[in-house]
């Protein structure tokens, strides 16, 4: 049994507490359950602006089997690995978010389901005048936000939910993910899962345990299929 509708849906925006928090981690895993378990020419993968090496090169290195366009990964990027309007300021450029949102509504327009992989936090910085929250906000993206598994998550939890509430944002739930072993052992200490529900009114949709090979498809589509995904695709899947 696949999807139960067909109805295009907004693209999914996978944000996170900070930057290096798990938010590749966890779509790398969401698009490898998907392709494994899912329709795979009913997908996409996207992340809107890239500074540096990393995501679009992991997107092709570890799918090389996706069905979109290898240019709409990431539409714009910058060299160097800093804030985009600072990478672009490097370069004596400036950030058109303009052919970017084209990119998702044509994506959005061709595949039932669309990841956008976000930079850093919501309060990161797109341009000097945007945020990741102000970006998801003004294309009405709805959020999954991804908290690592770390003394202080609660505290990181609360301040992203209350930016997300502060733009009005559809925040679908949150991912929490393990960085390390040394997490997996502290879960119930660190990110309480009753004591974080009860504090945002913000449901957890499930942990994404360590992971040994975060390259291995394998391991990410089984990590994923330990989460709730009907929540967090407002649709039913296969699992």
């Amino acid at each position: 049994m696949g999807l139960t509708t067909t109805d295009p849906s907004k693209p999914l925006l996978i944000v996170g507490s900070d930057t290096d928090v798990g938010k590749t981690i966890v779509t790398t895993a969401l698009l490898a359950y998907w392709l494994q378990y899912q329709d795979p020419t009913q997908i996409a993968v996207m992340k809107p602006l890239q500074t540096g090496i990393g995501d679009r090169e992991r997107y092709g290195e570890l799918f090389p089997d996706l069905h979109q366009a290898p240019d709409t990964l990431t539409p714009l990027r910058f060299e160097a690995p800093l804030a985009p309007p600072l990478a672009a300021d490097r370069e004596g450029r400036s950030i058109d978010l303009a052919p970017v949102w084209t990119v998702v509504q044509t994506l959005s327009q061709q595949y039932p389901q669309v990841l956008v992989e976000a930079l850093g936090g919501l309060g990161s910085p797109v341009t000097h005048e945007w945020t990741v929250a102000d970006l998801a906000a003004a294309w009405q993206l709805p959020i999954v936000l991804v908290i690592p598994v770390k003394l202080g998550a609660i505290a990181q939890t609360v301040a992203n939910v209350a930016l997300a509430r502060q733009h009005r944002l559809i925040l679908r739930g949150i991912i929490l993910n393990c960085p390390n072993p040394e997490a997996m052992e502290r879960r119930e200490d660190w990110t309480p899962v009753a004591m974080m529900e009860r504090l945002t009114q913000v449901p957890i949709l499930g942990t994404l345990p360590w992971l040994a090979d975060d390259r291995d498809r394998g391991q990410l589509a089984q990590a994923a299929a330990q989460l709730n995904l009907e929540a967090l695709w407002e649709r039913s899947v296969k699992v």
